[in-house]
């Protein structure tokens, strides 16, 4: 079984009159991680997408086929599993009566026979993929519930507005990763899947890397131990959570998917934990107190909202002070974090410009995620960056636009700006 370690990074002194506090709950779940040592009923749903334009080239549908086989092959013993094929509706391609089945030597031929024998044909609508993968899942509500999704287009057999109502439905009911096969899909559609469902989302450039890809996802997910764990935040009276934010390894906003749970508290969620380690930026707005008065200002737990299990805790203090030495001391961990969503947000809107063909703002918002990727020590997107622009002078952030840039290169880029790196801890005390 996993065990979790809870660790709050901040500068917990303020001066006189503040009132936010911003820490750093730096979580690490240790125990299980390989998809042999991990126990215990799992749930994996893989989602082909089987609309005409898989056929353009027909290398795409094949790559997906062997991808698809691979997943199944890396499936544990016993994990309940089943495949949909997706066009401008969901069909159950495996098992053949609605449910899922336990992998094992006969089930995985049989399955991998089905696979072999999708055809490319009709639209797109992720939204009827995802719903049929919840109904799916919930014939196996106490396993782990993980879900591949594959696409090469854009969700354009269904209304943006009927997308997210699904999302809002199938929230919470199992994690998704998202991948995009060659170029003509959108990263913001599949991010906006994939955030929702607490998965990842990335682009497989060349049809022939899917099958590495999909193995390398489904031993991730085959290493989760703990199910539907969130970070439950208590705060005082008076006192209240601005934001939770995901920061580490991926930015996700996660402050508006708060429940509330037992008094003063509320729980954010957080998915499937195997053994690995995610960090929290976490933002409360508390009554200013006197000078030497020192607050509690919020508890943090790691728990299982089902059974009511707590995994891990760590407190989140403030201590009013009149010694600006100590007031203005920046916590390390908060501003490297607070670089990072701000390099994030350069690359995504530098990016929006340069199709726009607004090359000043694109420009600058660019130069200044090259400058961000650069004083962060982010090499794997200062190296994606220099794909997209040439680099002068990377500390000042002074770049020219290339003339010509792939679409690759871009969506590349794009799809891995919410890709984080961890800052380096100076000690082990957690403050």
């Amino acid at each position: 079984m996993s065990e979790f370690k809870v660790d709050v990074y901040q500068n917990e002194y303020l001066p006189q009159g503040a009132a936010e506090v911003n820490a750093i709950v730096s979580v690490t779940s240790t125990g299980g991680g390989t998809a042999r040592s991990a126990s215990g009923p799992a749930a994996e749903v893989i989602i082909v997408d089987c609309s005409g334009s898989m056929d353009y080239p027909g290398t795409k549908l094949a790559a997906a086929k062997r991808a698809t086989a691979a997943a199944i092959d890396t499936l544990r013993d016993g994990v309940a599993f089943a495949v949909v094929a997706g066009t401008d509706l969901a069909e159950l391609v495996y098992p053949r009566k609605f449910g899922m089945v336990p992998a094992g030597p006969e089930t995985r031929a049989a399955a991998k026979r089905a696979v072999n024998r999708l055809r490319a044909d009709r639209g797109t609508a992720m939204g009827e993929w995802l719903l049929l993968a919840s109904r799916l899942f919930a014939t196996r509500g106490d396993a782990l519930r993980h879900a591949i999704l594959l696409t090469d287009g854009k969700n354009v057999h269904e209304t943006a507005g009927k997308l997210d109502r699904i999302l809002r439905q199938v929230s919470g009911q199992f994690v998704c990763d998202c991948r995009g096969v060659g170029t003509d899909w959108e990263v913001k559609e599949l991010r906006k899947i994939s955030e929702a469902l607490l998965g990842s989302v990335d682009i497989v450039a060349e049809p022939q890397d899917l099958e590495a890809d999909f193995r390398a996802m489904t031993a991730a997910a085959m290493g989760k131990e703990v199910a539907d764990v969130a970070l439950r935040l208590w705060t005082p009276e008076g006192a209240r959570v601005k934001f939770v934010k995901q920061v580490e390894p991926s930015l996700v906003d996660l402050t508006g998917r708060r429940t509330e749970s037992v008094p003063r508290s509320g729980d954010y969620p957080t998915g499937s934990w195997g053994a690995e380690s995610r960090d929290y930026h976490v933002n409360v707005e508390v009554e200013p107190a006197g000078i030497g008065d020192k607050m509690l200002a919020a508890r943090a737990s790691m728990v299982v909202p089902a059974t009511g299990e707590v995994l891990g805790k760590g407190q989140v203090i403030a201590i009013w002070t009149d010694d600006t030495e100590l007031s203005t001391r920046i916590s390390p961990e908060v501003a490297h974090y607070t670089g990072q969503a701000e390099l994030a947000g350069a690359i995504e809107e530098g990016l929006a410009a340069q199709k726009a063909g607004d090359i000043e703002r694109a420009t600058a918002k660019l130069g200044r995620a090259v400058a961000l990727a650069h004083s962060s020590g982010h090499e794997d997107t200062a190296k994606l960056l220099a794909k997209v622009v040439e680099v002068v002078d990377p500390a000042r952030g002074t770049i020219r636009l290339k003339r010509a840039v792939s679409a690759v290169d871009a969506m590349t880029l794009e799809s891995r700006s919410q890709v984080t790196k961890r800052v380096g801890r100076a000690t082990e005390e957690g403050h």
